[in-house]
């Protein structure tokens, strides 16, 4: 065996990636990175900002303070704080001289509908948890698998078209037998080739997704029209008139016909709606552009993977729309990229391939190998010459 045999050897067995089918792809990330964001925004703020209302609540006792008569004692001064914490109604004379209550009830109200809020806002993530997940997981790791066996068998390819070279005592039979496997597509992998095929006509995933996002704005929006039309009607209100007529005491003469009452936590009240308004104005165009990138294909994956021979057939195939489970596949494979061991080998051979002499010569990994294990990746000129003045 000659020196360089040998360590064409050494190289294509360096070239192979190692078996991790124990270890590997149990830290998969089954959701991108921008929709684990939008989920810690969309639930963790409302969770935030109803812990900072419970907090103002405990610290600061009573949420509102009535200006009580001065012959009230202190017991009677927190009945009229609590009966007016309970009906929390603003009392008011209209044109007519008539009462005209106004409900203050999303004061109340408020820890509770953030917690709605965050409930609401993790439904979508429920949705895709049980709905897609399962069927993600599975697409993953069989097609990270293929991937990566697809280079592994490129890479024993190679190897063995080196020992049947060197075995070989006539060069024709080789070269004849070499062109005859190419145009025969014996270089190609159908399985992975016909499963990604099959992913374009399926749309289970990207059904799950749109309506994820899709969710996530319809609550967007909800929670605009739920800020708009209740918060902002008491937004700038921080007294208001009570009545505590009521009951035992209608018809106390002593006691006054409405009592002053201020609303001690109108500052949080305030924050919480602005706050609320402005970061999921924030989040919408982050939700916008995830539901954008299935418009377009990661055409940078795919230029990669198109030096696998599985992978020449398929970028033909690309010219149709992107809105199926193909194209949520590739974002989470482009999310799961370290779990692919290929794709740094293949990133450093499109290099290399990109700057070659001979480009015109190389298209997959197999080429590429057979030229760097000192092999021509097609048929030499001279034999190719010999072989014409042979014929008559």
């Amino acid at each position: 065996m000659s020196l360089a045999h040998t360590a064409a050897e050494y190289m294509l067995s360096d070239a192979l990636l190692p078996d991790r089918r124990g270890s590997r792809l149990k830290g998969l990330r089954l959701e991108l990175p921008l929709d684990k964001m939008v989920k810690f925004v969309t639930v963790g703020f409302p969770l935030l900002l109803m812990s900072l209302a419970f907090a103002q609540e405990f610290s600061s006792g009573s949420p509102i303070s009535c200006f009580s008569p001065s012959n009230f004692s202190v017991r009677q001064a927190a009945y009229v704080d609590s009966s007016c914490w309970d009906s929390l109604a603003h009392h008011e004379h209209n044109e007519a001289g008539q009462y005209k209550v106004k409900s203050l009830w999303p004061h109340k109200a408020l820890p509770y509908s953030l917690l709605a809020l965050a409930v609401a806002m993790y439904l979508p993530v429920l949705l895709w948890k049980y709905a897609a997940v399962p069927s993600l997981s599975s697409d993953l790791l069989f097609i990270i698998s293929e991937l990566d066996k697809s280079y592994n068998r490129s890479i024993r390819l190679v190897q063995h078209m080196l020992k049947i070279r060197q075995e070989s005592s006539d060069p024709y039979v080789f070269w004849d037998e070499l062109e005859k496997a190419r145009k025969e597509r014996y270089f190609e992998f159908a399985l992975l080739e016909r499963y990604l095929a099959c992913k374009q006509r399926s749309h289970s995933l990207v059904a799950a997704y749109l309506l994820r996002n899709s969710l996530l704005l319809l609550f967007t929006s909800a929670t605009y029209l739920y800020l708009g039309h209740f918060h902002f009607d008491v937004f700038f209100q921080e007294e208001f008139s009570c009545s505590i007529k009521t009951g035992l005491l209608h018809n106390e003469t002593h006691v006054p016909e409405l009592i002053t009452c201020r609303l001690t936590s109108l500052s949080v009240f305030q924050i919480v709606s602005l706050s609320s308004a402005a970061v999921y104005t924030i989040l919408v165009p982050v939700i916008v552009y995830n539901l954008t990138r299935l418009c377009q294909w990661d055409k940078r994956l795919l230029s990669i993977y198109e030096m696998l021979p599985a992978f020449d057939l398929l970028s033909r195939k690309m010219l149709g729309c992107p809105i199926n489970d193909l194209n949520v596949i590739l974002l989470f494979l482009r999310a799961n990229i370290s779990e692919l061991i290929s794709f740094s080998w293949l990133s450093v051979l499109c290099v290399l391939k990109d700057t070659t002499t001979q480009k015109h010569n190389i298209d997959t990994v197999v080429d590429f190998m057979t030229l760097l294990a000192g092999l021509e990746p097609s048929k030499p000129k001279h034999l190719t010459q010999h072989m014409c003045d042979e014929q008559p």
